[in-house]
């Protein structure tokens, strides 16, 4: 039994049709709390829960063959609007947490959330494990194979109670290694990108770059995309020494391997 009173972090996951409020909704939430221990470790509190939700518009095909929830799973769900609050304020949890927050922030407004802070575990696995070879939620899952995942319990894919099991132990795992201060900074920041994501360099690493080429792109030879710009000024910065050093990658977090 856990401790309702215990500090909380809550991860968020949402299965959607289309991408916002003026074209779809949600059609389920899952999530996972995970609670401070008395020796200021992080464990998963209980099995990950998830509800199933009424969206204002159908469940286009194309998001179906994603997640594989249709119309007539939803026709007695309750709405976005009456389960969002309870799902993400109850117990008062320290911050909300999802894997490329972004996404989840679309449906889960200030209003709806109580204004928490968010962590992006997305942005925070590209500063701590920056050596993966994808930082997608479910590539870091089978790289790093996170201790005490219990496999069936993380899947299908593409349902929100799976994915919201699976991004807590990568949270948990964070935890271990940064403060929560720390991952709430980085998630308030752009990403500090590993590889360039398009445009002529696609592909390359960062550190790689020539400092013309890091030019070019403030520049916006390749287009004005925040992370790109926000990484090439911090690699810069870096070799000037005036920015901050990128963490050691902490391969002994691979706890499964």
């Amino acid at each position: 039994m856990t401790n309702a009173s215990a500090p909380r972090l809550r991860v968020i996951d949402l299965e959607t049709t289309g991408d916002s409020f003026s074209n779809g909704g949600v059609v389920e939430v899952g999530w996972q709390d995970l609670i401070c221990q008395g020796d200021s470790t992080w464990a998963l509190a209980g099995p990950p829960q998830a509800r199933l939700v009424r969206p204002a518009f159908p469940i286009s095909p194309v998001t179906s063959a994603i997640h594989h929830i249709v119309d007539e799973d939803v026709a007695g769900a309750p709405a976005w609007a009456d389960v969002a609050p309870d799902v993400l304020q109850r117990d008062g949890p320290l911050a909300l947490a999802a894997h490329r927050a972004a996404f989840e922030k679309r449906w889960c407004t200030p209003q709806l959330s109580g204004r928490a802070r968010w962590i992006c575990t997305y942005k925070c696995a590209l500063r701590l494990w920056p050596d993966a070879p994808s930082h997608s939620n479910q590539g870091l899952r089978y790289w790093r194979r996170p201790a005490e995942l219990d496999r069936a319990t993380g899947l299908p894919a593409h349902r929100a109670g799976p994915d919201a099991y699976v991004t807590a132990h990568h949270l948990r795992d964070m935890l271990a290694l940064a403060s929560l201060d720390q991952l709430l900074r980085w998630s308030e920041e752009p990403a500090l990108l590993v590889r360039v994501p398009s445009g002529a360099l696609r592909g390359r690493r960062w550190e790689e770059l020539e400092v013309a080429q890091l030019q070019r792109v403030l520049a916006g030879e390749w287009g004005q995309n925040t992370d790109m710009l926000f990484t090439a000024r911090a690699e810069l910065a870096r070799r000037a020494g005036t920015g901050e050093a990128p963490p050691p990658a902490p391969r002994q977090m691979r706890l499964g391997v």
